[in-house]
């Protein structure tokens, strides 16, 4: 496993993560799992207060209890739930981020967040405000670094010119070529880690049914399939070439890959272990489609 460095921090986390979210009900079995993906080397989990209801964050907490210096928790505010459960809203504001993080504590056993961040962010928001607090919790010790799970190149903009933030949450691969063209150099610039999400576009580039995604017609994500296959076919899974494919980027610190089943761990230990793509197979899968870009949120 390679660890690499968190934004300017002093943090180390795994290239390979562990993406908490899909974890099921049945706590045995989830922390199995995380027990497994700590002893193989991932060091990494990342969960949110939205998932489960905060559940999920109860689960993680309770499996690492014990363990708390041999691993680097991440979680997410800024959706609130709504008091009768039927969903939750959105809110960035200093005050509830100040408040839900006392929660996220409690749930995760620890004193301590290593990294918190926002679950998404527009322009609307008080940005000024979201700021001060992750920078108050950073003086107060209760979180070490905080960053932003965003998409969008025009928030990302507003937090690398006017925050600390440590990285940014995103999603890549090879049906998502988006933040190549208006992110990736920003953030390496300034020194900012790029976390991903989505390496195998739900499945598409590994194992699920063609179908259309994002732009792209379902005959092109065929396309792009059938190419992670014919690289895979030398000495590689699907899976290790769509995770070595993100990997390359030289802006990404880790891929956080969902995790739910042995199989899939199974999957993320091997990617950790893959032998690097050489240049004509990342050039093959970089021809294999046009590369998509935003139209929205510029």
């Amino acid at each position: 496993m390679n660890y690499n460095q968190l934004g300017k921090s002093t943090i180390q986390v795994s290239e390979i993560s562990f993406g908490c979210m899909s974890l099921g009900p049945d706590h045995a079995a989830g922390t199995d799992l995380l027990h497994r993906a700590r002893a193989s080397g991932i060091t990494l989990f990342d969960t949110a207060d939205l998932y489960d209801k905060g559940a999920n964050e109860t689960l993680v907490g309770q499996a690492f209890k014990g363990q708390r210096q041999q691993v680097v928790l991440a979680t997410k505010v800024g959706n609130q739930w709504r008091p009768d459960g039927s969903g939750w809203d959105w809110n960035p504001t200093k005050a509830y981020i100040l408040q839900a993080v006392e929660h996220s504590l409690r749930r995760l056993q620890t004193d301590y967040i290593d990294l918190y961040q926002l679950h998404g962010g527009t322009l609307d928001d008080p940005i000024d405000e979201t700021i001060e607090a992750f920078e108050r919790l950073k003086e107060q010790g209760k979180i070490r670094e905080y960053g932003i799970s965003s998409i969008r190149p025009n928030v990302i903009r507003e937090y690398v010119r006017k925050s600390s933030v440590a990285s940014v949450m995103m999603q890549y691969s090879l049906l998502d070529r988006r933040p190549e063209e208006s992110c990736f150099a920003l953030l390496q610039e300034h020194q900012i880690s790029v976390l991903t999400r989505g390496s195998y576009a739900q499945g598409l580039l590994v194992d699920k049914p063609a179908k259309p995604y994002l732009n792209y017609s379902e005959a092109e994500v065929q396309r792009a399939a059938a190419v992670v296959q014919q690289v895979a076919a030398g000495s590689h899974t699907p899976a290790e070439v769509a995770v070595g494919f993100v990997l390359q980027e030289p802006a990404v610190t880790s891929a956080v890959l969902g995790i739910r089943t042995d199989q899939q761990l199974d999957d993320a230990i091997r990617a950790a272990t893959r032998q690097p793509l050489s240049a004509a197979e990342l050039a093959m899968l970089r021809q294999a489609i046009p590369v998509n870009r935003y139209e929205q949120h510029r």
